[in-house]
């Protein structure tokens, strides 16, 4: 039973590891397209 909560565990915690590089990525991302929107403006 111990193993198959830590597997759960691992698991669930590299899921969350993915899902927030996915999130920084699109923030990254959308702070660069603000930046060259504000630089073509000008």
């Amino acid at each position: 039973m111990s193993k198959l909560c830590m597997t759960t565990l691992v698991l669930v915690g590299s899921l969350l590891l993915l899902t927030g590089c996915n999130t920084i990525a699109g923030v990254g991302q959308d702070i660069s397209g603000s930046a060259r929107a504000v630089q073509h403006a000008l």
